[in-house]
């Protein structure tokens, strides 16, 4: 069952239990005195939805357990009937929760115990655990062990591994229980071998490793050897798991999700051919097993760091959605400028606007300096979001120059008077509506392009001009803690992120069009070859994330990003080309890039690593 908000209710409304505490206790109070109004009406239903409100806000809240106590005296089953699924199956965690402390009340421990746990592992920064006084050591005479073996196993299949270390804590109490239990029944194979399971993602590796060894050498089970497999594997015996894994194997050779774990266990040490037999096998066996082909291009773009790995992958989930295991690669395989984040600004510009911001606050001061070559335009307007009245002198614009179009176009954000060094914005400011939404989705990483190029569909309704509009006139952050930090410390990522999400905006633009003769293509390519700028490089990377879902984009994308890289790899010879380090990440992470580009491209990321 999955859990879900309270209708109308986002989960950061209620605080978390790190901050906010008070907010979260003030709220849950005033869902209490909405409970008292309702039962004084006789709306007992209407009650129980502000009560398990309250329990979501603050589980540990005494007054809310009272009023669940109130209202399992106004029915006739202990109050259980007031809390159930909706019409889809989903559940509000507080109600979740509720119905837990009720049955508990009411003496069902076993399906107590497992309605809280499985509220706890969809929500564990919330002190669950804490909030059920019968949640204790002397429980363990009232739970059935197969049934809490089964709760325990429906806890790790949701929680994370390992769990962030920051809600550990909350967890604590589930893990005391289950040690209890585990002295209360030390030869109970499934209760050792899932309990090692939840230990393991709570990073407590001596129960895990003795219980899951526990649970092998009783049983010799199938799920036992693995799950001791993955302990030995987290404190470095990952030798010891290949040979239990291998002759686990070859008794129960149609497990296939084994012949995964035992090929990904493999490419880890860089054994990667030997993974992939293992992990082929599999495939052989099931070409449609939902791991097997996820894992086997996992394991060759680890080992040939080949981008074609990945855009396998995102074909792969194109046909087979449902195959969450593709997705969870795909964002551990995605790392580095472009695959995972936007490049960090290296400008002689940002690098100035990080000295000052060390020193003084943002604001009117009178600043100047002078610049020996001329820099993109968006690092100066990055210096001027921080210090308006900043005063710039550029000294020389170095050959071939950077000011010019490397072609003739249609669409453009920046143009030169000329003589000029100072750029003009083409394009008028944008309309509100845009430049919030715009400020709104800007972030800067992403598990991995497929999935920043989707996000930013909600962006297509959007005006093109007003797209273009926030390109040259970049929304400030907004007024949180995160966007005041952006504001006081990293003007010129917060520009780069905004530009980087209007471009993918873009990507959007009439998405009904053929790709070859569509505006959203042709206003991408110029603004590629426009002036040398961030937003440059931005339009590149919405047109590289756009070849990763759209097939029939990728030769002609892979054209048009090797020949921006050319041509700045030929201005590098004899000038200072700020975007280069960016545009090889780009090379890089395109699909169909041609081999000696690619190659080129790599050369170049090396060297530019070594000058630093």
């Amino acid at each position: 069952m999955g859990f879900e908000d309270a209708p109308g209710r986002q989960p950061h409304e209620c605080g978390h239990p790190a901050e906010g505490i008070g907010d979260a206790t003030q709220e849950a109070h005033g869902e209490l005195a909405m409970a008292r109004l309702a039962l004084d009406d006789g709306e007992t239903e209407h009650a129980a939805v502000h009560v398990a409100n309250a329990i979501f806000c603050e589980p540990r809240l005494p007054e809310a357990h009272e009023m669940l106590g109130v209202l399992a005296a106004r029915t006739g089953d202990g109050g259980v009937s007031l809390y159930g699924p909706d019409e889809r199956g989903g559940m509000f965690a507080g109600s979740a929760a509720a119905l837990a402390h009720l049955r508990a009340a009411a003496g069902d421990f076993d399906r107590a115990f497992g309605g809280l746990a499985q509220v706890a592992a969809h929500e564990p920064h919330r002190p669950w655990g804490a909030s059920a006084a019968w949640l204790g050591r002397d429980l363990t005479a009232r739970l059935d062990a197969d049934a809490f073996a089964r709760s325990v196993l429906g806890m790790v299949q949701v929680l994370d591994d390992p769990v962030d270390e920051d809600h550990r804590a909350a967890l604590a109490p589930f893990a005391d229980l289950l040690r209890a239990m585990v002295a209360e029944h030390p030869g109970h194979g499934f209760l050792l071998w899932s309990g090692s399971s939840l230990m393991r993602r709570l990073d407590e590796m001596d129960d895990a490793v003795d219980w899951a060894f526990r649970a092998w050498t009783r049983d010799r089970s199938l799920e036992a050897a693995i799950m001791l497999g993955n302990a030995w594997r987290r404190v470095g015996r990952a030798a010891d798991t290949e040979k239990l894994w291998a002759s686990v194997l070859r008794d129960h050779p149609g497990d296939l999700d084994l012949h995964v774990d035992l090929g990904e266990l493999l490419a880890a040490q860089g054994r990667f051919d030997e993974g992939l037999d293992w992990i082929e096998r599999a495939l052989a066996s099931d070409p449609r097993h939902p791991k097997a082909a996820p894992a086997a291009h996992g394991v060759r773009w680890a080992r040939d760091r080949d981008i074609a790995h990945l855009v396998a992958l995102v074909d792969h989930l194109r046909h087979h959605p449902d195959h969450g295991y593709a997705h969870e690669i795909l964002g551990r395989a995605c790392s580095g400028p472009w695959l995972r984040h936007v490049p960090y600004p290296t400008e002689a510009l940002t690098n100035t606007l990080r000295q000052l911001l060390d020193q003084v606050e943002p604001g009117d001061a009178d600043i100047a300096i002078t610049l020996s070559a001329l820099e993109p335009p968006s690092a100066l307007l990055a210096v001027r979001a921080a210090f308006p009245r900043f005063g710039l002198t550029v000294q020389s614009v170095p050959q071939p120059d950077a000011r010019e179009p490397l072609r003739r176009g249609t669409w453009a954000v920046w143009r030169y008077a000329p003589g000029a060094t100072e750029a003009e914005a083409v394009p008028e400011p944008p309309g509100t509506a845009a430049a919030e939404a715009v400020r709104g989705m800007a972030e800067a990483s992403w598990p991995h392009p497929a999935l920043a190029y989707d996000r930013a569909v909600l962006l297509s309704g959007y005006p093109l001009d007003d797209l273009l509009g926030v390109l040259a006139h970049p929304p400030a952050p907004d007024d949180t803690e995160l966007g005041r930090t952006f504001a006081r410390h990293e003007p010129a990522l917060w520009i780069r992120m905004v530009q980087v999400w209007a471009c993918l905006g873009i990507a959007h633009h009439r998405g009904d069009e053929p790709w070859a003769e569509s505006v959203r293509r042709s206003v991408l390519v110029d603004l590629a070859f426009g002036p040398e700028d961030w937003v440059s490089d931005a339009a590149l990377f919405a047109l590289v994330a756009t070849a990763w879902l759209v097939p029939e984009a990728r030769v002609d994308v892979a054209t048009a990003v090797a020949t921006r890289f050319l041509d700045a790899e030929e201005a590098y010879r004899t000038r200072e080309v700020t975007v280069l380090r960016s545009l090889a990440a780009l090379v890089l992470a395109t699909p169909e890039m041609p081999e000696r580009v690619a190659e080129l491209a790599r050369e170049r990321a090396a060297a530019l690593d070594a000058e630093d």
